[in-house]
């Protein structure tokens, strides 16, 4: 099952209604995914600073393990946010932050220079509620809803994943071939946190974007390297993609307007949009990428 939403705004003035939006999005596909539910927001960043989301067991574990990184990272800045915390650090600081939480106990979410990644079990409007989701901002965000049908039920195997900077997957499918492209992705240098097959399918774009390769390509090839059925929908730091396998068994319909461009498992989670009255809804094609980023 699984439910993924997605918003791509081209109107700024919707920005600070994005977090909401998408709130809504998930709350309507709950039943598509009960067990956990995550999201990904773009919203503002510096060229010169890092954002990294860091995850702990409870709310008091992740502050006080973050309260010790910072005595180690003077120039870090936090914000705390249930179990989560996502803290701002110089570009230079990243691979001492990666370090110091490990020893420290918390997760690496992601990291880049606008996006944040929270998760957790739980149905999603419990989790969005955990987070303030709705009182976010950004340019264009990614939401996933999950039924464990491959793995536990555990916040690490909750989507969306993300194995490189400001970039992050939702997949609604299964992959037949993900150990064998996920044991060459670990030669690459590629890390992994899960054995989920949603994970390899992140770490092969960031593979692919490492190489020089641009995200339309990337997901073009992924339909020769990656079998199995799914729809996958990519966040970055300047926009999503979508892209469904050549057989499309996975339901997925989108919706574009004036002001913004939103993807849905179903079409009900469109229909709680501003203007969808007046979208044009499509179903997109298998074997077909589409993709919006902003300028």
């Amino acid at each position: 099952m699984c439910g993924i939403a997605g918003i791509f705004l081209k109107n700024p003035a919707l920005e600070p209604r994005l977090g909401a939006m998408l709130s809504d999005m998930m709350a309507v596909l709950s039943d598509r995914g009960p067990d956990s539910a995550g999201f990904a927001i773009y919203g503002r960043g510096d060229a010169d600073r890092r954002k990294v989301t860091l995850r702990g067991d409870s709310a008091a574990a992740v502050i006080a393990a973050v309260e010790g990184i910072g005595t180690e990272l003077p120039g870090m800045v936090t914000e705390f946010r249930d179990s989560h915390a996502v803290v701002s650090i110089p570009v230079g600081d990243e691979a001492k932050l990666r370090a110091l939480a490990a020893t420290a106990g918390v997760q690496v979410v992601g990291t880049g220079e606008r996006m944040e990644i929270y998760k957790e079990v739980g149905l999603p409007q419990s989790v969005s509620e955990r987070f303030g989701l709705a009182q976010m901002s950004g340019t264009h965000a990614i939401g996933h809803t999950r039924m464990a049908t491959e793995s536990a039920v555990t916040t690490k195997g909750a989507h969306p994943f993300s194995t490189g900077g400001d970039q992050c997957l939702v997949h609604n499918g299964s992959l037949s071939n993900h150990n064998g492209v996920r044991r060459e992705l670990i030669r690459q240098g590629i890390r992994f946190e899960t054995d989920n097959d949603s994970e390899v399918a992140a770490g092969y774009l960031t593979q692919k974007l490492r190489e020089g390769v641009g995200l339309r390509e990337a997901l073009q090839e992924s339909l020769a390297d990656l079998d199995g059925f799914y729809t996958f929908v990519v966040g970055t730091e300047k926009g999503f993609a979508v892209l469904r396998d050549p057989i499309a068994c996975k339901p997925a319909v989108m919706a574009e307007t004036d002001d913004y461009v939103a993807f849905g498992s179903e079409y009900r989670a469109l229909a709680v949009l501003p203007g969808i009255e007046t979208a044009r809804v499509f179903e997109p094609e298998p074997a077909t990428v589409y993709a919006w980023e902003r300028h």
